[in-house]
């Protein structure tokens, strides 16, 4: 689907064949001006009312295994859950942190870029060893209390203080998610984190996370989140990923990281799968990529095939679906999802999902939050 425009006024009565040819003409210039937004979605002139499956007409290509080879890794570890880090406590007492039904869960997804300490540019010049400035955290927090998220998964956060960071201001914003989980790669600067409401049952770590290119080692840059979450009686198994940027490294093709990246996922999906075909999975983060590509096609599979996921149509009110803005290009893409088994999708409430669109959601991250209500 794609970004819903005006329609088209066209005059009434009898017409002129010239101003019949000038009309089409000028249908024809609006929807190729539409399809700039979001090229690789079929236009849709209303944003999605119902969850649907992802349909494939090819299988997901493979990657060469002449080039790319896993490194043999220890088999899947499940560990207890870690307690959240300790924090000074807010005085601002805690509002509610569930609007509607609180037998609904309430899941955002939220690349908040670099809640971390990294130098940074500041009146044109390097600023080594400063934290996300405080007026984008504001924005962050002010829009996450504003949705009010059960469960948060975050892409591009730093240390364990940094998660809990978030933590702190989420409390004394009246959100209260005391349950949290931190998960790295390669990467020694971003993270993965979560932050629940409700207990965190059980994690996990993925068998393979090394993977080699044309002999040289690699690892997943951002690792793989697992965690089991069980809320209002019902388990949700959350796997967060932030796969390689397309930025490019000496090293190898940064493609071809991320389809690597993209493969140990899948397999460490169907491990899951394989041993509890009944598991409940929302797969979500920044895939930084397009759903046509063969990174993300090979994560979620074939329609009708065992193991594949469901993309959640999410879109904002407006009924766009971008949720990345690269301002120095001015180009906007969709690289983040929410996806998840066939089993969660008719729980999936989805006149309550979408891309969150407030006003100022730029003074807070580069990407768009997805917010998605389960029953």
């Amino acid at each position: 689907m794609q970004a819903s425009a005006l329609p088209i006024r066209r005059p009434g009565g009898a017409a002129s064949a010239l101003g019949a040819i000038a009309c089409a003409a000028l249908v024809l210039l609006a929807s190729c001006n539409r399809r700039q937004g979001t090229p690789e979605w079929s236009h849709d002139e209303s944003a999605p009312t119902q969850v649907e499956a992802v349909r494939e007409d090819e299988s997901a290509d493979a990657v060469d295994p002449a080039v790319a080879t896993p490194v043999p890794q220890p088999p899947v570890t499940v560990e207890p859950a870690p307690a959240a880090s300790l924090a000074p406590e807010s005085t601002t007492p805690a509002a509610d942190a569930v609007s509607g039904p609180r037998g609904n869960l309430r899941f955002i997804a939220y690349n908040v870029e670099n809640w971390l300490t990294m130098d940074r540019w500041i009146d044109g010049a390097e600023q080594p060893g400063l934290p996300k400035p405080e007026v984008e955290k504001e924005a962050v927090i002010g829009m996450l209390a504003r949705h009010q998220p059960d469960v948060l998964g975050l892409c591009e956060i730093g240390t364990t203080a940094d998660l809990d960071d978030i933590r702190v201001r989420l409390k004394s914003a009246g959100i209260d998610l005391p349950h949290a989980h931190h998960v790295g790669g390669s990467d020694t600067t971003r993270f993965l984190g979560l932050l629940s409401r409700f207990p965190i049952t059980s994690t996990a770590q993925p068998a393979e996370t090394s993977f080699e290119i044309r002999g040289k080692p690699f690892a997943i840059n951002r690792g793989i989140l697992d965690a089991t979450v069980q809320a209002n009686g019902k388990a949700y198994r959350f796997l967060g990923v932030h796969l390689k940027s397309k930025r490019e490294v000496p090293e190898t093709s940064q493609e071809l990281m991320r389809q690597n990246e993209a493969r140990l996922l899948r397999r460490h999906l169907d491990a899951i799968l394989g041993a509890d075909p009944a598991a409940r999975l929302v797969v979500y983060g920044d895939f930084n990529d397009t759903r046509s590509s063969r990174s993300f096609k090979s994560i979620v599979g074939k329609l009708g095939e065992p193991g594949h996921l469901v993309i959640l149509p999410l879109a904002d009110s407006r009924g766009h679906l971008w949720t990345h803005h690269w301002a120095k290009e001015d180009v906007y893409s969709r690289i983040d999802y929410v996806t998840v088994t066939p089993n969660l999708q008719s729980e999936v409430i989805a006149p309550q999902s979408r891309i969150i669109d407030d006003a100022g959601w730029q003074d807070a991250s580069d990407h768009r939050a997805l917010l998605t209500v389960f029953e």
